[in-house]
């Protein structure tokens, strides 16, 4: 009875293999839960466990399929190319359409590489598991540090409504933005004819991140502006 409790080797090897994947999908998730992200701590932790569970199934299939051993041979490959074609829908929730902007790519990646390591956790790569964590980890935090260095271009629409009378035409306003240091593309042109007013939209590029802010103080300063929008794009 005493032997049937005690533990194998196997099953220590079993042990560890799951805590290391347990480990390495907090460590991913807490990076993620920090910056306010829908799924982070706990739901990293459980898809990387997942999947090293799932593995386990086949890589110690000897122990489930004893009777028939040297007649059934299981692929351990198509165990994992199952994980990451399901938790490809797991990734796809957290993707989020919010008008123009689209929110949520980076934590569906951290999902899917997660689900990886935890492929490596289960299969007993622990080195290659322990590299993968501390990159991924500064993938998703000391990029984000560089990333914020780059000089990049940042893109907008802007949508804007006159009030009736006035006399802004459309080169004082490119005139205005182009001022602001915004370079402008696809200008749409509207008139309703219900309140008589011209209504504006178009997108904006800017390299100046701080240019949105200033034209919206801006137009709050002018009598002529009944109302706009200035909505980002990007994750």
């Amino acid at each position: 009875m005493l032997d049937a409790l005690t533990p194998s080797a196997d099953d220590l090897e079993m042990l560890a293999r799951l805590l290391a994947a347990l480990v390495a999908g907090a460590l991913i998730g807490y990076e993620r839960s920090y910056h306010g992200r829908p799924a982070g701590f706990r739901t990293h932790a459980i898809v990387c466990t997942a999947s090293s569970l799932l593995m386990l199934v086949t890589v110690y299939e000897s122990h489930w399929v004893r009777a028939t051993a040297d007649l059934v041979r299981l692929d351990p490959t198509r165990m994992a190319q199952g994980i990451m074609t399901g938790i490809g829908f797991l990734g796809a929730g957290v993707i989020v359409k919010e008008g123009l902007s689209v929110r949520g790519l980076t934590t569906a990646a951290s999902i899917w590489i997660t689900a990886a390591i935890g492929i490596l956790a289960g299969v007993g790569f622990y080195f290659p598991l322990v590299v993968s964590v501390v990159l991924t980890i500064v993938m998703l935090s000391v990029f984000r540090w560089i990333e914020a260095l780059m000089p990049t271009q940042a893109y907008y629409h802007f949508e804007v409504r006159f009030a009736r009378g006035s006399d802004i035409t459309e080169a004082a306003l490119r005139t205005l933005l182009e001022g602001h240091g915004f370079s402008i593309a696809h200008f749409s042109y509207r008139y309703d004819a219900q309140d008589r007013v011209r209504r504006h939209g178009m997108v904006l590029r800017t390299s100046d991140r701080t240019s949105a802010a200033r034209l919206s103080q801006r137009l709050e300063a002018s009598d002529a502006v009944v109302e706009y929008r200035i909505t980002p794009f990007g994750d």
